[in-house]
């Protein structure tokens, strides 16, 4: 079984959607199933379908958060230092082609969201600057081609 790394917040977050899905949603679901079997006929019920549909689907997603949860590794980065890049590490990088400046925070696979600012450690830009210092230039394989950045900063929040 693959250990997933993430943040506290990042297993915090998937902890309260795990609740939200198993105490709210359930009762929710379960209740529209109950309502949609007093209108009769099962089989022409499109209340029924839809409801049974939802129901799948929550179940799939409380399974699915059980096991990324079970699977956690937390890492506390608030302990972490150093001026390398690793996971937790929050890196200010310049494209060297456009001079724009981007900050990412490498996190873990079920927490990473780039319009936050926090991309998977997985993904090709992390892998490229796992190990690499301040200074250090980065070329990365994208889909529109390759990148140039180069590391401005690396901290740890």
């Amino acid at each position: 079984m693959e250990k997933l790394p993430m943040t506290a917040a990042g297993y915090a977050a998937l902890e309260t959607e795990l609740k939200h899905c198993q105490q709210v949603e359930r009762p929710r679901i379960i209740q529209q199933i109950t309502d949609a079997r007093t209108h009769g006929d099962l089989s022409e019920n499109a209340e029924y379908h839809a409801a049974k549909e939802q129901q799948s689907l929550n179940e799939g997603r409380i399974a699915e958060l059980e096991d990324k949860l079970a699977r956690a590794e937390v890492i506390d980065v608030s302990k972490l230092s150093g001026d390398t890049v690793k996971f937790g590490a929050t890196v200010t990088l310049v494209d060297e082609d456009t001079d724009k400046k981007m900050v990412w925070q490498l996190v873990g696979e079920p927490e990473a969201d780039a319009k936050k600012g926090r991309i998977s450690i997985t993904s090709p830009l992390a892998r490229a600057l796992v190990g690499k210092k301040k200074g250090a230039q980065v070329e990365v394989v994208t889909p529109g081609g390759a990148k140039a950045y180069e590391v401005i900063k690396v901290e740890w929040r």
